[in-house]
């Protein structure tokens, strides 16, 4: 027990040191800062937009879906992408090789994934606040559904990200998960209401968390006046819930199975394969 105390400890200052390189990496600022800045204009220019059947600023409605998909994108793509990477590189085999290394090199990604995820949340939410009026109608009442919804996102996205980048061949293959991903967001009302599309789009988008994070953001972060645009004019909070904690499960049930697989398979002679054949695509 102490040896996996000692592990997790060490993760944790591995993730926490991780999270302070790529704020000081100039690459890892700009890939953080470009998407967040390009939402935020967005939204910019939509702000004189109404959401549908109100007077409310669909700029200011779009904030929280952004946030959201945020969490999608961060939690489950940058999982996969780093293990993705990291398989190829030789990292993940030196974790295999150290005596509980790999729980620490597990519980490092998660600090370094929720770090990301929390500040490109902050990145959107905090301009936000001052463009748009409106946001966060509850005070604390809203922050605190932000937090709830904020955390179990995470516990509902990084295991599945973290199935996903145990499961592909290289860091190239991160692009047959990220355009379903995007397809994903095209349906699941972030930029428009949901309501819009036809019903059997709305229950294709209803089954992924992305949709869920989208309306348990709205859920908190606006006014209940906007609820009018939701599928049956409602929040739902306890489907949020029910539906993320379904996610959550099926990941933390399915991930140890599939990282520990993909760890048996590590081998220095598969690194060594996988870096010829990057040579010879670059060559």
């Amino acid at each position: 027990m102490n040896a996996i105390r000692r592990s997790v400890r060490l993760g944790v200052q591995r993730g926490w040191i991780e999270s302070r390189q790529m704020m000081t990496n100039r690459e890892d600022l700009f890939n953080g800062l470009i998407f967040p800045l390009i939402f935020v204009v967005v939204m910019f220019f939509m702000r004189d937009s109404k959401l549908p059947g109100t007077e409310f600023s669909l700029g200011a409605a779009t904030v929280p879906s952004v946030l959201g998909a945020g969490i999608v994108f961060s939690g489950m793509l940058g999982m996969a992408g780093i293990l993705s990477v990291e398989r190829e590189d030789g990292t993940l085999l030196r974790a295999k090789a150290t005596p509980n290394g790999m729980v620490g090199y597990l519980v490092g990604k998660v600090v370094t994934v929720s770090f990301s995820g929390i500040v490109g949340l902050l990145l959107v939410l905090i301009p936000s606040l001052f463009l748009f009026d409106g946001i966060a109608p509850g005070g604390l009442t809203s922050w605190l559904g932000l937090l709830w919804v904020l955390a179990l996102g995470l516990v509902a996205t990084m295991p599945i990200g973290a199935i996903f980048g145990s499961l592909t061949a290289n860091a190239r293959s991160i692009g047959l998960i990220m355009l379903p991903t995007l397809g994903l967001g095209a349906i699941s009302g972030i930029f428009y209401p949901i309501t819009a599309l036809p019903e059997w789009l709305q229950y294709i988008a209803q089954v992924f968390p992305m949709y869920w994070l989208g309306l348990g953001m709205r859920s908190a972060l606006l006014p209940d006046s906007t609820v009018i645009i939701e599928i049956g004019q409602s929040w739902r909070p306890w489907e949020t819930l029910g539906v993320l904690a379904v996610w959550a499960v099926i990941g933390l049930t399915l991930a140890p199975v599939v990282l520990r697989r993909m760890a048996r398979r590590e081998s220095g002679s598969s690194v060594a394969a996988r870096r010829e054949k990057a040579m010879q695509r670059i060559g």
